[in-house]
């Protein structure tokens, strides 16, 4: 766990998306997180919407103050395609929230990113939980900023099977050009991928708790559990529900809770059914058999390989549920 007497400065760049909601609610009320800004991109849904999405979240937080910046509309190469058909037409499960009263800021993401970067005192984490098109643009911009980033930790990849395709995850598959500019840009990389991503589950009685709450944050974190329903082993009537991208956030907060190895990851850029592919070399001596390969190609990642399921659940219900006076009471 980190050190609770100082916060772990750190910015999520999101495509808000159930998930990336449930990231935010948590990252905002963890003691040991300072989010220093969000930043948004295309990929659930297009970029306004997680613009508006995103600000909406954080008014229900109880953190309107943070400031959020609208980024790249669509991958560096090809078309933005949403998710839709996961998220809703709103890209938040069709809640129906309401309109956020705030605008964003009034600079682009990556000059949000970069200023809130070297501003900052202490090296900062960055957590993308979406395409990496933003990131992929800070990097090949403002290459000065690796100086004062700890780590990227990025929900994203997989080891085994995709979602998008069947070898590819999503958000690297939406943009697969940025991943590999993130991968190979000589920062430290997680990689929390769809290997641990599809464990993590909160029980169907905890979601229905959740919605139950007179607290707006809480209730927001139980209705978007309820939007990403899996099979509850347990029987229960209510489904239970994924924490998807928050868990990469538990991740940054509490490291221990996942195992990870040190691996070479390369992405696949070719055109055809492996694009967007992760490739993740588990052989003990890959580098005997391809004596022509870079080292600029096959960046070591730590890749998250197990997750303590009850630790993050544990977490996530902890935090979320402490509300708005969470940073003096956790």
């Amino acid at each position: 766990m980190s050190d609770r007497t100082t916060p772990i400065p750190a910015i999520i760049d999101c495509d808000t998306g159930v998930d990336d909601a449930l990231a935010l609610l948590f990252a905002v009320r963890h003691p040991g997180l300072d989010l220093r800004a969000v930043t948004c991109v295309a990929g659930n849904t297009d970029v306004d919407g997680v613009v508006r999405n995103t600000l909406t979240v954080l008014e229900q937080a109880g953190a309107p103050d943070i400031p959020v910046a609208r980024g790249a509309e669509r991958p560096l190469l090809e078309p933005a395609r949403s998710a839709q058909h996961v998220h809703g037409q709103d890209g938040m499960g069709n809640l129906g929230l309401p309109v956020p009263a705030r605008a964003p800021a009034d600079v682009d993401a990556v000059t949000l990113l970069r200023r809130e970067i070297l501003a900052s005192p202490r090296p900062v984490t960055l957590i993308p939980t979406a395409p990496l098109t933003n990131i992929a643009l800070l990097l090949r911009t403002h290459p000065e900023v690796t100086r004062n980033i700890e780590r990227i930790v990025f929900m994203g990849g997989a080891v085994a099977t995709g979602n998008a395709t069947p070898v590819a995850e999503f958000n690297v598959w939406h943009d697969p050009e940025a991943a590999a500019v993130m991968l190979t840009a000589g920062v430290p990389v997680t990689m929390y991928g769809l290997d641990v991503f599809m464990k993590v589950v909160v029980p169907g009685q905890e979601v229905r708790r959740l919605r139950t709450s007179s607290e707006p944050g809480t209730r927001l974190a139980g209705e978007l559990l309820a939007r990403l329903p899996f099979t509850d082993a347990a029987g229960d009537d209510d489904p239970a529900g994924g924490l998807g991208d928050a868990g990469a956030v538990c991740a940054v907060a509490d490291p221990a809770g996942i195992t990870t190895q040190l691996l070479p990851v390369e992405v696949c850029l070719s055109p055809g059914p492996a694009r967007g592919q992760t490739l993740v070399d588990r052989r003990m001596n890959s580098r005997e058999y391809e004596p022509g390969v870079r080292a600029a190609e096959r960046a070591l990642v730590d890749v998250a390989m197990h997750v303590d399921v009850e630790r993050y659940v544990d977490l996530y219900l902890k935090t979320v549920e402490s509300g708005a006076e969470c940073r003096s009471t956790f």
